[in-house]
């Protein structure tokens, strides 16, 4: 595989970043630099600054004279992260209420309705992806570039947790009575009802995902 691109340390952080969410690189392994430019058929030079960019997204972490390792994402990062974005996302909704066309409500109407689909059906990874692009499809309604940018660093760095929160008992039903609480505050341009719901949403998928950990870490020890 040759990464070939004007901006050659943006292309290789992409690619390792692809790598690190698909767990190819997995939590807490070594990245082998020179692995890596015979596998990439890249310099060093490109490389390294590949990995600035990723240890600055918090993806990577560096210690001195040992080279980078893949980040690991800990409960207590998850119960930092966690209030943070919901602070976010709920002002990303609050503003969206206030934004939104009536088309762009059309839109977002329609998604919630697959996502309904989904969740009655039992389809996981499905609704996964149509949850994925309702939280986008808000903060691209919320029209403010500053809240994307920073939801998208914390993001990044949940995506390393590979989070199963719907697998906890009921909460694909619960998911999915938040995501519409969400929606209907959206289209009666209540802002601070959309807020409110958005904040109540992530907080409970931080419980949810508490569940699940408490559940596994009970199936280790039995």
């Amino acid at each position: 595989m040759r990464v070939v691109h004007n901006s050659l340390h943006d292309e290789v952080a992409a690619t390792l970043r692809e790598a690190i969410f698909s767990g190819t690189l997995a939590p807490g392994s070594f990245v082998d630099e020179a692995a890596l430019c015979e596998r990439l058929s890249i310099s060093r030079t490109p490389l390294r600054e590949a990995l600035k960019v990723l240890t600055a997204e918090g993806l990577l972490r560096h210690e001195p004279r040992r080279g980078c390792f893949v980040a690991e994402v800990t409960q207590k990062d998850l119960d930092e992260i966690f209030p943070v974005i919901a602070l976010l996302e709920g002002r990303c909704a609050w503003e969206a209420a206030r934004n939104a066309s009536d088309a762009e409500l059309d839109a977002l109407e329609a998604l919630h309705d697959k996502l309904a689909r989904h969740a009655r059906a039992k389809r996981i990874n499905e609704y996964y992806t149509t949850n994925y692009a309702i939280h986008e499809a808000i903060i691209m309604l919320a029209d403010n570039r500053w809240l994307a940018q920073v939801i998208g660093d914390l993001r990044k760095i949940l995506k390393l947790a590979r989070l199963q929160q719907l697998h906890a008992p009921g909460r694909l039903e619960q998911s999915l009575s938040e995501h519409l609480a969400v929606f209907a505050a959206l289209k009666a341009r209540d802002s601070d009802g959309a807020e409110a719901a958005m904040r109540t949403h992530l907080n409970r998928q931080r419980e949810a995902l508490r569940a699940v950990a408490l559940q596994q870490k009970a199936k280790l020890i039995s």
